[in-house]
């Protein structure tokens, strides 16, 4: 044996990947409706890092859309109290915006109170 330090044949460490999200996936993250954001989003893929800084701090457009509309179905559903499912057996539309939500909240329609009565059966119990 020698007193020469030996040479480290561990492979080091490789810097990690930025992992990437399809626009899809990318946009049920942020909660919005793709087909609404704007082109140069729905046609590139996103990192997580991406994601973060957008959730962060949003862009105008990114603002306008969550507070205007359209909205997705599970936001659309959230907001009217009833569950996605419910929106389909309406035969509601995929997407709605903010002006469209509060006319239906403002004058219910009997499917609304239906589904309602529904929602709390079921959280009930």
């Amino acid at each position: 044996m020698t007193d020469e330090p030996r040479e480290d044949r561990r492979q080091q460490p490789k810097p990690p990947k930025a992992q990437y999200l399809s626009a899809q996936t990318a946009a049920k993250k942020l909660g919005i409706y793709l087909p609404a954001a704007p082109a140069e989003f729905r046609d590139a893929q996103h990192s997580r890092d991406e994601l973060a800084a957008l959730q962060t701090d949003p862009p105008e457009w990114l603002r306008t859309l969550r507070t205007e509309g359209p909205h997705p179905r599970s936001e659309v559903s959230r907001r009217l109290g009833i569950t996605n499912s419910g929106l389909a057996r309406a035969g509601v539309a995929d997407a709605m915006t903010s002006s469209e939500i509060q006319a239906l909240l403002a004058d219910p329609p009997q499917w609304l109170h239906d589904e309602r009565s529904r929602a709390r059966k079921a959280s009930q119990g």
